[in-house]
């Protein structure tokens, strides 16, 4: 074939690949319940098989989806070979193998109660072992297997003793007074007698009656607010052993001081876990340091194996040779707000710390040793995907193991292989197997290939930019039907946080973005500045800036798009965004004109109100001081969005769940309301039972409406080339 006729069929094969790739459709809002994804792989002791958690939707009999989860056991020389462990359910958790292979923990309700769970990996019946009165979780296996260290929750009023802080409330003291959680207990004093018309202790026991059916909710702590409602109460986390040989469990650890991350010793005589040792109310630890904690079987004594004021640690594990630590945690300087999480090593005895992540400047978790006890491998968010390290112990060398624009999610290692869950563009989520650099990699399920075979997949298109100091990337997805010469509407989508991260490597806005590009529209999405995945300083870049600077980076992100690509359409331009990115388009709207429409979801406008009625109203003082500082409300007035609802005329759809108490629902309320008020075009959709996860595990059928509306709102304003 000479070079001329080469050229030609190499025209018609792009042609015919094109029209391919045409034929298929785009991905469909009711493909949301179609996507599996894979989670919590564990390779069995033997190096054959694999345990993992299959993650799916499956409509019920009134026609309505919910989430399941089904564990599956699977052949690594065999992948075909699986065998389905449990009926398809969600509540299960916490899933752990014996040592030996042989035996299955989890965690699972029994009466109302989760409780630890163990299952027969040879076949039988799963039983129930602890009997916890506020429930049990978090197992973990001793060494030898004979017995199961677990997490329990002990409030407050069941604690011996009383507490080392003052009652918060004035000329009231926790040893005389009635307790209202005794009295729903039905554990009150014999001799109280609950009387309106009687002494003051009469009348508070009535009270105390009254606030036990939470009617009223008695207040009287910082955080009080939960995800979905309020957090009154106060408990301990403690731990505790069951032991399998005699069916009988004891207490390790109790007082007032919570234990966690708990991980045995290599011969099983004491375990390590973090606690926060203080005589302070616990709504008031947070600024302090959490330590790690030797907690002795034997006996039961407590002592603090490592801490200091420097650092605050979160866990720490045993090597398999005993010989090393390996610890987590976090310096906590003036930036401890901002300071990215660390891994390290310590010698048994805590002695000889050596951090080894700190010059990686990302934010890491997930480490496990190898088996060799040579090396640590762990994930983190970096520069549009979670790539997979390995850090060497004995030099501190850390090498990406796996790395790129896709998304590594849970993973285990085992000999001389690694299992872990990937995201691509391609595909939202499939397990595969490598070795323990990341090479010969094999695809090992196949749960979303067969639907996949036949939709079209927006590819996205990296570019970065530099201003200010930052470098910035961005990314740019075409729309289905890109015809040479038609130009088409362009959505600038925002990510929250607003310490967030977004890229192909990220799984939670796989089937937005994809339903969105087969509806026509082009999307720009750029991680401004203090986004995660670019180190410290980046993610410190927002300090007292919410708002202009990141405003500025995803405007010039979707500016030198439009610059790069002739089919979008300048002029059909809209916006949305989540919680920070709810805020950011705001105050986009509040600032820039040039959009058609625009969704903000769930997100914060007024940042002196945001303190009072959010959980996460720590972002306030974090980043820019309390309203009562000298400045403060002075920035936090400039750079709230409210400042400027009077100038938004870009018509509004506003999202908010009822029972959202991350950013709070009147936060919503206030911006429609004044909106409202001026006769501005906005509609307010408001989720009956849904707090601020609605996107990513809210009700399904919420989560089609949502999309759904989106892109109804959009259509209103936007035209599409014929």
């Amino acid at each position: 074939m000479n070079y001329r006729n080469w050229i030609l069929f190499s025209i018609l094969m792009i042609s015919v690949f094109a029209l391919q790739a045409q034929d298929k459709k785009p991905i469909q809002l009711s493909d949301l319940t179609k996507i599996v994804s894979v989670s919590n792989p564990e390779i069995t002791p033997d190096g054959q098989q694999v345990l993992f958690v299959k993650n799916y939707m499956e409509a019920e009999k009134d026609g309505k989806f919910d989430y399941k989860r089904q564990l599956i056991l699977m052949n690594l020389n065999h992948p075909e070979l699986t065998k389905v462990l449990n009926s398809p359910t969600y509540e299960i958790s916490n899933f752990t193998l014996s040592p030996d292979g042989k035996k299955l923990a989890f965690t699972k309700s029994w009466e109302g109660k989760s409780q630890i769970w163990v299952l027969p990996m040879d076949g039988g019946e799963s039983q129930v072992l602890t009997d916890e009165k506020d429930g049990a979780s978090s197992p973990v296996w001793s060494p030898d297997g004979s017995k199961i260290l677990f997490s329990f929750s002990v409030p407050l009023w069941a604690m011996e003793g009383t507490p080392p802080w003052e009652n918060p409330r004035p000329g009231r003291s926790y040893g005389d007074e009635p307790n209202y959680e005794a009295i729903n207990a039905g554990k009150a004093k014999e001799d109280l007698k609950p009387n309106m018309d009687g002494s003051v202790e009469e009348l508070r026991a009535w009270l105390a009656k009254n606030a036990a059916k939470n009617d009223p909710r008695v207040i009287d702590r910082l955080n009080f607010l939960g995800e979905r409602g309020l957090s009154t109460d106060i408990s301990f986390r403690h731990l505790g052993v069951y032991d399998l040989k005699t069916g009988t469990s004891e207490t390790l650890t109790s007082g007032y001081q919570s234990f966690g991350a708990a991980a045995w010793a290599p011969d099983g005589s004491y375990v390590l876990a973090t606690s926060v040792e203080s005589d302070q109310h616990p709504d008031l630890n947070r600024e302090l340091n959490s330590s790690i904690y030797r907690i002795n079987l034997a006996d039961h004594a407590v002592s603090k194996l490592i801490g200091s004021d420097d650092y605050r640690y979160n866990g720490a594990t045993f090597s398999p040779d005993g010989k090393w630590i390996m610890i987590s945690g976090q310096k906590t300087d003036e930036d401890r707000n901002f300071n990215q999480s660390l891994i390290g090593v310590a010698k048994p005895d805590g002695s000889g710390i050596k951090w080894l992540t700190e010059s990686l400047d990302r934010r890491v978790g997930g480490a496990k040793w190898s088996d060799d006890s040579r090396s640590i491998y762990f994930a983190g968010a970096n520069k549009g995907g979670v790539t997979l390290y390995k850090a060497e112990v004995s030099n501190g060398k850390v090498s990406p193991i796996i790395t790129g624009p896709v998304g590594v999610g849970d993973f285990d290692i085992q000999g001389s292989q690694l299992v872990y869950s990937l995201t691509q563009v391609s595909n939202p989520n499939e397990l595969y197997k490598a070795d323990l650099n990341g090479k010969s990699a094999q695809q090992l399920t196949q749960y979303n290939e067969a639907w996949l075979a036949d939709r079209w997949i927006s590819q996205p298109k990296a570019h970065q930019f530099s201003h200010d100091g930052f470098e910035v990337d961005y990314w740019v997805m075409p729309p289905y039907g890109l015809k040479e010469g038609n130009k088409y509407p362009t959505l600038l989508e925002m990510h929250g946080g607003p310490t967030a991260m977004w890229g192909p490597g990220e799984s939670s806005m796989w089937h937005e973005f994809q339903v969105l590009a087969g509806k026509g529209y082009g999307i720009v999405y750029a991680n401004p500045r203090g986004s995660g995945g670019y180190g410290k300083e980046f993610q410190k870049g927002n300090y007292k800036d919410w708002g202009d600077g990141p405003a500025k980076d995803v405007l010039t992100a979707l500016d030198k798009a439009g610059e790069a690509y002739e089919w979008i359409n300048e002029d059909q331009l809209v916006l949305t965004g989540g919680s920070y990115a709810g805020y950011l388009t705001a105050w986009i709207v509040g600032h820039d004109h040039r959009f058609k429409a625009a969704v903000t979801q769930r997100g914060v406008y007024e940042l002196t109100f945001f303190m009072g009625e959010g959980n996460a109203w720590r972002l306030v003082p974090n980043y820019f001081g309390y309203p009562w500082e000298e400045g403060a409300k002075e920035i936090l007035d400039y750079n709230s969005p409210q400042t400027y609802v009077q100038n938004i005329e870009t018509p509004l759809l506003i999202f908010h769940g009822d029972n959202d108490l991350r950013t709070g629902v009147r936060q919503s309320e206030l911006l429609y309301k004044s909106l409202k008020i001026m006769d501005k075009p906005v509609e307010y959709i408001r989720y009956p039972r849904e707090g601020h996860e609605l996107s990513r595990s809210g009700e399904i059928n919420h989560r089609f409406d949502r999309i759904g509306r989106i892109v109804e709102f959009f259509e209103r304003y936007v035209t599409h080339p014929n």
